[in-house]
């Protein structure tokens, strides 16, 4: 088992089926093609976009981002919590169910990706990863975490905003995932950035699920056959992760309450973590002060 890559115990065998609505094989191949068609219309783009401006940059990720799920046949939902971003860093962090999820949390939060070093030798896919300045971590050698969590610090102090899917694997979706790993809190914790939880579901988690050792091709197809498939991206309030934030008066780590507390947020409850609150104790309350504003629909 990796530190970065807890092994899920979905497989494809289980967890990947799709029991609803089918297209019939000639549209959905026009919505494979049309799908493989815009993400290669990305690859292309990527280098030239990354030399515009800042908000040019970010305004052309978010349509692009926008246009993937909808060129699958996905239809997707965006509720955003009200907030004022400011000018310094964040983490941005969400449950992970699917391949769908990156560029359904760039449609609304493009920033750079925390990924495995393996995705950059995949072929098309890791090419785009590298040109949208991802951050590549070496999840199978433990020495390597603490240069990793730097790493992220360094990114956040520089004012950018990170993405990562801290369950560290994918997980069907159709119960409620895995712990958060705590290690990228830590970055945020130095850094002294702001934790953005991200809700991301999806009407029939089957479907898009990609788990285990699903191979890309087989989830694509079982994407575009659905019929009918939607996604909701719940952006919740953020959470401070200042120096003096999610320090448990017991002395525990900071980083496995911050990492709880945005957990929680995720899955639908608030998690209480002070300095009054020790690292393993937890309080359940009300999700009101987490629900999302108005609906976008992409």
């Amino acid at each position: 088992m990796s530190a970065w890559l807890p092994v899920a115990p979905c497989t494809p065998q289980a967890c990947a089926r799709h029991t609803g609505a089918v297209r019939s094989p000639l549209p959905a191949l026009l919505r494979l093609l049309a799908g493989c068609t815009w993400t290669l219309l990305g690859v292309a783009c990527a280098l030239p976009v990354r030399l515009m401006p800042a908000p040019a940059r970010g305004w052309l990720v978010r349509r692009w981002a926008r246009g993937v799920p909808r060129a699958f046949g996905v239809r997707v939902t965006v509720r955003v919590h009200p907030y004022d971003p400011g000018s310094g860093g964040e983490l941005v962090v969400a449950n992970h169910i699917s391949w769908l999820d990156i560029p359904l949390v760039a449609s609304v939060l493009p920033g750079r990706m925390l990924a495995k070093s393996e995705v950059g030798r995949w072929p098309l896919l890791g090419r785009l990863a590298g040109l949208g300045s991802t951050l590549f971590i070496d999840r199978d050698r433990l020495r390597a975490l603490p240069g990793a969590v730097d790493t992220v610090a360094a990114a956040l102090r520089a004012g950018s905003r990170v993405v990562a899917f801290p369950e560290g694997s994918t997980w069907c979706g159709w119960g409620s995932g895995g712990v958060f790993r705590p290690a990228v809190f830590q970055a945020a914790i130095d850094a002294e950035a702001s934790v953005r939880p991200v809700r991301i579901t999806y009407g029939t988690a089957g479907a898009v699920a990609f788990v285990g050792d699903d191979p890309l091709a087989a989830s694509l197809w079982r994407v575009v056959r659905a019929a009918g498939l939607t996604a909701e991206v719940d952006v919740l309030a953020p959470i401070p992760a200042g120096a003096r934030a999610f320090v448990p008066a017991s002395g525990g780590s900071g980083r496995r309450a911050l990492a709880r507390a945005a957990r929680a947020a995720v899955v639908g409850t608030d998690l209480t973590a002070t300095a009054r609150a020790a690292a393993d104790q937890t309080a359940v309350a009300s999700d009101r002060a987490n629900r999302p504003a108005a609906s976008v629909h992409h």
